[in-house]
């Protein structure tokens, strides 16, 4: 049995208070696109752990991958040595991601590749001799991880600025974008950023945004074409643009990577959570060799090395877990997720407390007027079978490809459920 008490007085849950804790429930196993509770419950899994699971539970391509690498060596330094995965991964980043982006530098986690892709762009701006470069311009309602600089430029209001203010790097903000996916953008949406741009060019070294997907600060889906200008404005102003990937990397919003819908390649590119299939905790920041020649000119060196980089495990599961995905018709499967959704999720706008509902790619949004109470509504998930977990006001789905059209059915039912239990409150 789970010690469930020790749990609750000593392990500290993720946006928690130790103080009045979340309820947890005790996963014992997972198979396929369900977890298993140690009192015989079975849910369908909705979250893809964090939208890392892309290929479900026990695997056994990727089960194989991670017995055969232990059995060469589990772990190594990566300063002055090398290995076949790591090698093998690098070569298929650079394949899959945008084009020219062909310089890899392997992390531990989102939040660190977004910390190494800041060090990126302040490095590359000092090396050029114009150390003023020091600030970052990014869009509101943006979400990179809960790390120092990463926090940095999270959104103002709903990140962490309220509590970390004074120690936070300042940065610069714009409006969100306001137009949605697949509708054409008036280059006025961008005046705000031109703006910007126009009086602080000397000192922004790098825009930086999730492209297409702005994902935990506000899981909306916004035009290309808003992408496409920010790039050219890049361009027109000399500063960099860093793509924040790691929720969509790897199929989720319909195509390999969200850059995609724009046709654009940023000149710094993080990637992360799917990489491995969810096995092991791995993440990489990309760039051009534009980038990695001005930081290495001279006989720079860039001043970054974590101890677990290019771990062999983590590096074996991420090759394993590419090729898997690139072998399967994803699209197709990524389609029909997301006309089901479409289709399921659109009864819940007939509820007077649900603001919206929206789809994009393996993506489905109920986005509510009030924010949601977590343990009511875990609960009321989790007695329905189903393991969704929302947070604000953004009850949401993002299940592993793999997920058959009756487990999608048994999430959006729920979700239509949960939307008439709350209006007739």
């Amino acid at each position: 049995m789970i010690d469930l008490d020790f749990d609750r007085k000593h392990l500290w849950h993720p946006y928690t208070s130790l103080q009045e804790p979340l309820p947890v429930y005790p996963v014992v196993g997972a198979a396929g696109v369900h977890l298993h509770l140690e009192n015989g419950t079975k849910l369908v899994d909705g979250m893809s752990s964090w939208w890392s699971a892309i290929h479900g539970y026990r695997h056994p391509v990727l089960d194989a991958a991670i017995k055969e690498q232990l059995g060469r060596v589990a772990h190594v330094m990566f300063g002055g040595i090398t290995h076949e995965p790591a090698v093998e991964l690098g070569k298929l980043l650079v394949e899959l991601t945008p084009a020219g982006l062909d310089k890899v530098f392997f992390c531990d986690s989102g939040s660190v590749s977004v910390e190494v892709a800041i060090k990126m762009a302040l490095q590359y701006w000092i090396s050029k001799g114009q150390s003023s470069k020091s600030r970052l311009l990014t869009i509101s309602k943006g979400y990179h991880g809960d790390t120092f600089a990463a926090m940095s430029v999270c959104d103002p209001v709903t990140g962490m600025h309220h509590l970390f203010n004074n120690v936070l790097l300042p940065q610069y903000f714009v409006p969100e974008p306001q137009i949605p996916f697949g509708r054409p953008c008036p280059a006025e949406e961008l005046d705000t950023m031109r703006n910007m741009l126009v009086t602080h060019r000397h000192e922004i070294a790098a825009v930086i945004l999730e492209p297409i997907v702005q994902g935990a600060g506000r899981m909306y889906f916004y035009s290309a074409d808003y992408l496409q200008q920010v790039r050219q404005l890049c361009d027109e102003f000399e500063v960099l643009l860093i793509a924040d990937e790691i929720a969509t990397g790897f199929g989720r919003s319909g195509l390999m990577f969200a850059c995609e819908h724009a046709g654009i390649t940023p000149d710094i590119l993080c990637v992360g959570k799917a990489l491995t299939g969810g096995y092991m905790t791995l993440a990489a920041t990309l760039c051009t060799s534009a980038v990695s020649s001005a930081i290495s000119a001279n006989g720079g060196v860039f001043m970054h090395g974590p101890t677990f980089m290019a771990n062999p495990l983590a590096c074996a599961a991420a090759v394993a877990s590419i090729k898997l995905l690139c072998a399967s018709p994803w699209q197709q499967h990524i389609a029909a997720i997301a006309a089901q959704l479409a289709r399921e999720l659109g009864p819940c706008l007939a509820c007077h407390e649900v603001a919206d509902v929206r789809v994009l790619g393996a993506i489905g949004v109920v986005e509510m007027h009030k924010p949601v109470n977590m343990a009511d509504v875990q609960r009321f998930f989790v007695q329905r079978g189903v393991w969704i977990r929302p947070f604000g006001k953004l009850v949401y789905l993002m299940p592993p490809y793999i997920i058959g059209a009756a487990e999608l059915s048994q999430l959006t039912a729920a979700i239509v459920a949960f939307t008439q239990t709350v209006s007739t409150q």
